[in-house]
C-alpha cells in the first residue's frame, strides 16, 4: 500500500494532557506561544543554514518575517491545544533561546513508508548555531528521548532529524 499521503493520529489516552513546560539537564522546553515571537524569529535567522543540516526538511527556504512567523506560532498553540502536535521553544536554565522541537504525527513532517509504520511519533528539533556549539543540539537530542520516555505516552518515536547524534 501507498502511505505517503497519510498522516498517522498521536494516539494518547483520552485523560492526558500534554505537558507545556518540560526540564531535563539545563534545557527548558515550553509550549511554544505568541510570546516567543521576537526570539523565534531572531533564532530562525540565525539558524537557516543550520537547519537545513541538521534538521532537514523543506524549512525554512527564506528568512522569516514576524507577521508570518506570528500566523505560524498561532498554528502551533491550535495544533497543542487540540493535541494534534506539539512545539516546544527552548531555553536554557537562563532563560536564553536556544531553538525549537516538534512532535508531529507520523507522515506529517516525514512520509509514511511501510517500516514507519511502527512509530508512534516524529520528533525533530533544531538549536541556534551558538547553542549548537554549546553542546545543545546533542543535549536536546537526549532531552528528548527522556521526556518521550516519562512525560508522553509514546512508545516509539522516530527521530527524522538529518543530523542524529551518536550516543
Amino acid at each position: 500500500m501507498d502511505y505517503r499521503l497519510l498522516i498517522k493520529k498521536l494516539d494518547m489516552p483520552a485523560d492526558f494532557s500534554p505537558p507545556v513546560r518540560l526540564v531535563h539537564d539545563g534545557i527548558v522546553a515550553t509550549a511554544i506561544a505568541r510570546a516567543d515571537l521576537e526570539d523565534d524569529v531572531r533564532g530562525i535567522n540565525q539558524s537557516l543554514d543550520l537547519i537545513r543540516r541538521t534538521r532537514g526538511g523543506g524549512w525554512p527556504t527564506d528568512p522569516v518575517a514576524e507577521e508570518f512567523n506570528f500566523v505560524d506560532l498561532v498554528w502551533h498553540e491550535l495544533e497543542f491545544r487540540e493535541r494534534d502536535s506539539f512545539t516546544y521553544v527552548l531555553r536554557d536554565s537562563e532563560g536564553g533561546y536556544l531553538g525549537c522541537c516538534y512532535l508531529y504525527p507520523m507522515g506529517r513532517r516525514t512520509p509514511l513508508t511501510d517500516s514507519l509504520l511502527r512509530y508512534d511519533v516524529d520528533v525533530s528539533w533544531w538549536v541556534t548555531p551558538a547553542a549548537y556549539e554549546a553542546g545543545y543540539y546533542e543535549n536536546t537530542y537526549r532531552a528528548l528521548r527522556h521526556w518521550l520516555a516519562t512525560e508522553y505516552p509514546f512508545w516509539n518515536g522516530y527521530f527524522s532529524n538529518r543530523e542524529i547524534p551518536t550516543e
